[in-house]
């Protein structure tokens, strides 16, 4: 068994003296794993980081067994983001949560395009993702969720039906509440970023900590809950970075 297919690297590990087990999202096979050889060398160390875009090989005598792994590199993410924190940690996170929530072998198609686009807006210009990256990102995790059944219903409000002025989430049902019916359940809703209701919309830092919260609800409760699993530290130190950002840092709306 054997194929060839673009990939996107999430994680890889060290396995004995210089190979390495490697977790790649593919479009038409979904999370995959294989047995890279050689891949913690430092010949090779490069081309496994996460957030990098490789034509993959993978061998296997059984289409569900640990096959070996090699690589050509098409785009590589990482490197460009070494001199970029805030962008290095988005990469970190979304490579992470993919990894962490995504069912293997089972095909994905929105989520790698979307996440391969992300990488690429990320990658081919750093200093501008403060504007557009945090947002798109959030944007991913929205859809991933939706993806694997446990997406939010923002198309209208619970409680009065209308598709007007949508300021809140129920933290228990996911979906979206007008501000006027929120009412006395302010407290107890989460806030809904108009950049989840609006592509264009890059958000506010405030935004970014609000939209944070909202997704990772959803993360932490369903789709890591569900395996019984924490949110990943990468994901963690994001929220950290972004709550540490002052006012105006990155956007001038803010």
């Amino acid at each position: 068994m054997e194929w060839e297919a673009p990939a996107l690297v999430l994680s890889a590990s060290p396995y004995g003296e210089s190979s390495a087990i490697v977790h790649l999202l593919t479009e038409d096979l979904g999370l995959v794993h294989g047995l890279a050889r050689g891949g913690t060398a430092r010949a090779n160390r490069a081309l496994w980081q996460p957030g990098n875009l490789i034509r993959a090989s993978w061998r296997g005598r059984l289409p569900d067994q640990l096959g070996n792994l090699s690589g050509e590199l098409v785009h590589g993410s990482a490197a460009r983001l070494m001199s970029a924190p805030l962008a290095l940690a988005m990469l970190a996170s979304a490579c992470a949560v993919a990894d962490g929530t995504l069912p293997e072998r089972e095909p994905h198609p929105r989520i790698f395009h979307l996440l391969t686009r992300f990488f690429s807006l990320l990658s081919l210009d750093p200093d501008m993702a403060g504007w557009g990256g945090m947002a798109a990102l959030l944007r991913w995790e929205a859809c991933l969720l939706g993806d694997l059944g446990y997406g939010m219903d923002l198309s209208a409000c619970a409680v009065t039906g209308g598709s007007a002025e949508l300021a809140w989430v129920s933290p228990r049902t996911g979906r979206a509440v007008s501000d006027a019916a929120a009412g006395e359940w302010r407290p107890r809703l989460l806030r809904l970023p108009p950049l989840f209701l609006n592509e264009s919309d890059p958000g506010t830092v405030q935004d970014w900590r609000d939209g944070l919260r909202l997704t990772g609800h959803f993360l932490a409760r369903d789709a890591f809950g569900q395996r019984h699993r924490p949110l990943p530290p990468a994901r963690l130190r994001l929220v950290d970075m972004i709550d540490a950002l002052q006012p105006g840092a990155l956007h001038p709306d803010d």
